[in-house]
């Protein structure tokens, strides 16, 4: 990665769950060792809403996460939530209506959602470009299973958005390389609790059983952590995988 300038930001596409919230907190962090004296970047969360039914809870969480990891200083940026409506594309599907979402038995190729990726990217670094930007940060994990969160997907898609605007951003994965317990090991002293990672929230709260809230429980699982997370119902089913 480039050396950053003394007044480099860094934007984050944040979702609320874990891996993206993990990301910020350690974007966060001061430096340690030789590269202490090195530019400590701010850091500037970004948040997509494009009408699907876990938002509002989803949203409502992400700023609370941001309150309490906010350290002394203006490093953390405040919250910019931009608008990409995705309700005429997916119409009744399971995400926007909130009915028959996938439970915590079905694979993760369940959850898939056409062009999530790419939608996200594109709003986030034209936001990026726009306000003079140049590193845009994911927290994709290397078991992502799906075309639109391989290498070779963010290098055309990078190469691609600045041959249109003629602009140079970065598009960077700190975690890719990463399981989701070694990420989750990350994360000692985070205020975990205050993410949220449902696909099928009830009265806002972690549904319990769908496939998200099996996966945040076995990330919990994975490294020994206590969960304190609030969920409106037992959990049912087989695990998923650790």
């Amino acid at each position: 990665m480039k050396s950053r300038s003394s007044n480099a930001t860094v934007a984050v596409l944040v979702s609320g769950g874990l891996d993206s919230s993990i990301l910020l907190a350690d974007l966060l962090r001061p430096a340690r060792g030789a590269e202490r004296t090195a530019p400590q970047p701010r850091v500037q969360p970004i948040y997509v809403r494009s009408g699907l039914f876990w938002e509002k809870a989803e949203l409502r969480a992400v700023r609370r996460f941001l309150e309490a990891v906010r350290p002394d200083g203006t490093r953390l940026l405040p919250l910019v939530a931009l608008d990409l409506p995705v309700t005429d594309l997916y119409a009744n599907h399971w995400s926007v209506t909130g009915r028959d979402a996938p439970g915590a038995e079905s694979p993760d190729e369940a959850v898939y959602l056409p062009g999530r990726n790419l939608l996200l990217l594109v709003k986030a670094a034209l936001w990026c470009r726009m306000h003079g930007v140049d590193e845009l940060a994911l927290g994709v994990l290397a078991s992502n299973p799906f075309a639109d969160a391989t290498p070779a997907f963010f290098a055309d898609f990078q190469d691609l958005l600045n041959h249109a605007v003629g602009g140079g951003l970065r598009i960077a994965r700190p975690f890719a390389a990463l399981t989701k317990r070694e990420v989750m090991r990350r994360a000692a002293g985070l205020p975990l609790e205050l993410t949220f990672s449902c696909i099928a929230p009830i009265r806002g709260l972690h549904c319990g059983q769908c496939n998200k809230c099996a996966e945040r429980r076995a990330a919990f699982r994975s490294v020994g952590r206590p969960d304190l997370t609030r969920y409106t119902k037992a959990e049912s089913g087989q695990r998923k995988a650790e």
